[in-house]
């Protein structure tokens, strides 16, 4: 028996290759259906493909990574072979884009939602480096995230909001940081707000029009 090592709860691709082959319509659907080990033929009556197609994509799926043996077993002179995708939920680099990645520092202004969309493809770049390198040595990654929604009466509020924070922010960054500090690490402050969408069908207000850059 093959032991399936543990699943992690989300991988962050790296490789365009790797990307490109998760995004492939058949290969996604078969990762889903990986959240629990099984074979190539239970995965074939379930989506409705002969065994042959479908162990060509889980071949596929094994050789970028995605997929893992999990468990073999003997039975009527035939070994039956079960995998299990690597884990249960997937996110593409930006990385995997190459020098066309979505970087802050190419981005002048710093009010524009392109920027603030350069910063989060930072943080999944960055903590995905950081995520692989931790399961990778069964060690648990410090982080901290704070996801709230806040309903502003008008955009004056929502200004004097924004000012309070940025206030508190750098008052508690100015309090903790020592650049100095033996055995200290770095880490990386980020806040961003933007308005919620509106739901598939339900009428909301024009989004503000974003700074060009």
């Amino acid at each position: 028996m093959v032991q399936c090592p543990p699943m992690s709860a989300v991988e962050v691709i790296e490789d365009p290759a790797a990307a490109a082959v998760a995004l492939d319509p058949i290969r996604s659907r078969l990762l889903a259906e990986l959240a629990e080990p099984a074979s190539a033929a239970a995965l074939a009556s379930r989506v409705g493909l002969p065994r042959q197609k479908v162990n060509y994509h889980l071949r596929t799926l094994q050789a970028h990574g995605l997929v893992r043996e999990a468990s073999t077993r003997k039975w009527g002179g035939l070994t039956e072979r079960r995998v299990v995708a690597t884990a249960q939920a997937y996110v593409v680099s930006p990385r995997a884009l190459g020098p066309v990645e979505a970087a802050p520092e190419r981005t002048a202004d710093r009010l524009s939602a392109s920027y603030l969309i350069a910063l989060a493809a930072r943080a999944v770049r960055e903590v995905g480096d950081l995520v692989r390198r931790a399961f990778a040595t069964e060690q648990r990654l410090a982080t901290l995230s704070i996801d709230t929604e806040i309903r502003f009466r008008s955009a004056a509020e929502r200004a004097a909001f924004s000012a309070e924070l940025a206030h508190a922010v750098a008052d508690l960054a100015a309090r903790y940081h020592d650049a100095q500090a033996p055995g200290g690490r770095s880490h990386r402050l980020v806040v961003l707000a933007h308005p919620l969408p509106s739901p598939p069908g339900a009428p909301g207000p024009t989004p503000a029009t974003e700074s060009q850059s």
